[in-house]
């Protein structure tokens, strides 16, 4: 039986959110003030920080965007909020049907295959990755070589160690296959779980490796996680369940879903106040760079020969 209530269109409550607060506080006569590349707006003698569609209060350390930022300080309830920032344009009815959802499979583990042979082999000599760094993933059991189809499965586990996520790359000469097992928990995929309080971000498991192998030194200390894809579900899963970091480094691919990535992220760490920068690798991504850097230096010892 369907149901029938009014809502603002996705499109309209988007377009609410993503309300110049600048340009909006100015309307209304507010004062504000320059500092770098974000604005100080004074909520009484407290110190509120704008940036674009976002806002953060610096003493209560919360924040959000331009609907956020109307129900918190103009006091209005969330249609209001909308009302408001979208000229007093009235919501629209909206019909919406129950969804059948079948029940998702319980997760699994691909098949581990005997030996990682073709696993070593495609990380080491197509993808460059350090082998003392390569070795430490799989002593932990966060890499292995898949029984059907001879992919490298990278392993993500809770808390608990009990594996909640697995990314797979095809290891053929030829293969371009990549993907994560089914009913996989994305706040849990492929990550490292250092004791310092700075944490990597990147888009795959063999760019979150090849960065590491680019920079060896103490790199056991740090965090680093893999979001196998470009969300960002298992940052702030490792932020909750790591109070000690409290620096992220971005490191999307250098593309553009990839640097749409960095932002979107930027934008949620700068609305809760959690110190970060972009990194970006020189080239598309961080295998690349590896493989460039690996490259140059071949040369460089074929010259002194």
């Amino acid at each position: 039986m369907s149901t029938e209530y009014i809502h603002f269109t996705a499109e309209q409550k988007e377009a609410a959110r993503q309300t110049d607060l600048v340009s909006l506080l100015q309307s209304q006569g507010e004062r504000l003030k320059r500092s770098g590349k974000e604005y100080v707006w004074r909520d009484g003698s407290e110190k509120v920080t704008v940036r674009g569609n976002l806002w953060f209060h610096q003493y209560e350390r919360i924040g959000g965007d331009a609907v956020d930022f109307v129900r918190r300080f103009y006091n209005m309830d969330f249609p209001q909020a909308v009302n408001f920032l979208l000229g007093n344009n009235g919501g629209t009815i909206q019909r919406t049907e129950p969804v059948k959802r079948e029940p998702p499979k319980p997760f699994t583990l691909p098949p581990q295959n005997e030996n990682m042979r073709r696993v070593y082999a495609y990380l080491l000599n197509r993808r460059g990755i350090d082998r003392e760094v390569l070795s430490a993933f799989v002593h932990k059991g966060m890499i292995y070589e898949s029984a059907d189809y001879h992919n490298a499965v990278f392993v993500g586990y809770d808390e608990y160690s009990i594996a909640r996520h697995a990314h797979k790359r095809g290891t053929g000469s030829e293969s371009t296959y990549k993907g994560n097992a089914e009913s996989c928990d994305p706040r849990y995929s492929f990550h490292w779980t250092g004791t310092d309080n700075t944490l990597y971000l990147f888009e795959a498991p063999i760019d979150m490796l090849s960065y590491i192998s680019l920079h060896k030194e103490n790199w056991r200390s740090h965090s680093y996680a893999a979001a196998c894809c470009v969300g960002d579900q298992v940052l702030f899963q490792m932020l909750k369940a790591n109070p000690n970091i409290n620096t992220v480094c971005l490191c999307m691919d250098n593309d553009a879903a990839g640097q749409a990535a960095n932002k979107r992220i930027s934008d949620k760490l700068f609305i809760q106040g959690i110190k970060h920068e972009v990194l970006v690798p020189e080239f598309k991504d961080w295998n690349e760079d590896l493989l460039y850097d690996e490259q140059e230096e071949t040369e460089c010892q074929t010259l002194q020969l």
